[in-house]
């Protein structure tokens, strides 16, 4: 019988099951997939290593985040730059003023800069809401442009929903830079794995004390009856961290919450570069929200030939085996979603840890720092 029970081998999983097993417990994962790794998982396409659910770009400000993972494998050093098709031209998303120079006139791009700059600092971003309602006229016109050209279509296509309906974080998340500063992320630590995630989780889940079982639903391990967790039928009186989707793990007993999916076309083209960037989003014109070029990422410049990926955003259904990628968060969801959080919370064993068990959403890093607070919070008990 192990000491802990860890269902799910993503970021969230692998990190408490390595933390754990260093304590010297035993640690049993549970995998529904066929592999570890979570959506972060590789495959190669004719020798060109790509994301199979996407692409993933790893960035933080913690330092801790950063000093833990470089503990398990090596990185290299990688700073992600997008582009978005806006009125025909590829500019550098998000705004900034390289954007606006390219697609204004000189005299009205110096009037739209000069006008920032007598209200915010060089360097700094400013949300796109705060410029639609900015008491400077030139400031509003300029912020009802990008809404319009980068957020609402794009919004509408992602979401599939009005952009009113829509949580403000989401539109946050892409700001105006004021200044020349074409990065996507300005975290302090920026990287990508050398060898890729895959061999990252491999150096986590490589324990003596970790076993790890893939191809397994936790369901028909473990069952939940009367505020006691049962492993195979036994009383399982060890921590079970789960990280996997709640309304599964309740059957859906309160209905199924909301999400939005993803169509993931992958193609290879026999040529060594299709694009100017890693990522150029499409806003407005395409059914697909964003092209990905993984020879950016994995820096395979050697490798002949290139792959590239179209994302066509999709309304989630669980009865499809769809897989679940961002959470729709308004307050209908929310309370829906509190409601199973009060059936975990009937059995205290069971430690809810991740974007699917926490119903948010979280990148990479903050799912690692996640696991390792909530270790110290469990170890602390």
């Amino acid at each position: 019988m192990p000491d802990v029970i860890v269902v799910g081998a993503g970021f969230a999983g692998s990190v408490m099951a390595r933390l754990f097993a260093d304590d010297q417990k035993r640690v049993l994962v549970l995998e529904k997939r066929n592999h570890i790794g979570g959506n972060c998982y590789e495959e190669k396409m004719n020798g060109i290593r790509y994301h199979l659910y996407g692409p993933h770009i790893f960035h933080t400000k913690s330092e801790l985040v950063k000093d833990f993972v470089r503990g398990y494998g090596d990185w290299y050093f990688y700073e992600h730059r997008v582009l978005g098709k806006i009125d025909g031209r590829l500019v550098p998303i998000p705004f900034n003023f390289q954007s606006i120079e390219i697609l204004f006139s000189k005299e009205k791009a110096e009037e739209i800069k000069s006008r920032l700059l007598a209200y915010y600092e060089m360097d700094s971003k400013v949300s796109i809401m705060d410029l639609k309602n900015s008491e400077d006229a030139v400031l509003r016109e300029f912020g009802e442009y990008v809404f319009d050209r980068v957020f609402l279509h794009y919004t509408a296509k992602q979401w599939n929903t009005d952009i009113s309906n829509v949580d403000t974080s989401v539109i946050n998340r892409v700001p105006v830079v004021i200044g020349y500063d074409d990065r996507y992320f300005s975290d302090a630590y920026q990287m990508m794995p050398k060898n890729g995630y895959n061999q990252i989780f491999e150096n986590l889940l490589q324990s003596p004390l970790i076993t790890v079982q893939l191809g397994v639903d936790a369901k028909e391990r473990l069952q939940f009856r009367n505020g006691k967790i049962y492993y195979q039928g036994k009383e399982f009186l060890g921590h079970v961290i789960y990280t996997g989707a709640l309304d599964a793990l309740f059957d859906y007993h309160y209905g199924a919450l909301p999400y939005r999916s993803l169509d993931l076309k992958f193609t290879y083209l026999d040529m060594n570069y299709y694009q100017p960037s890693a990522v150029v989003n499409y806003p407005n014109e395409e059914d697909f929200t964003r092209i990905t070029e993984f020879k950016y990422l994995s820096r395979e410049h050697f490798q002949k030939g290139t792959v590239i990926l179209k994302e066509y955003p999709l309304t989630y259904d669980y009865q499809k085996k769809m897989i679940p990628y961002y959470a729709i968060l308004n307050d209908q969801n929310l309370a829906l979603y509190q409601k199973y959080e009060q059936e975990a919370k009937k059995y205290p064993q069971l430690i809810l840890c991740g974007r699917l068990a926490e119903y948010k959403y979280y990148d990479m890093d903050a799912v690692i720092l996640r696991a390792l607070t909530m270790y110290e919070q469990i170890e602390g008990m």
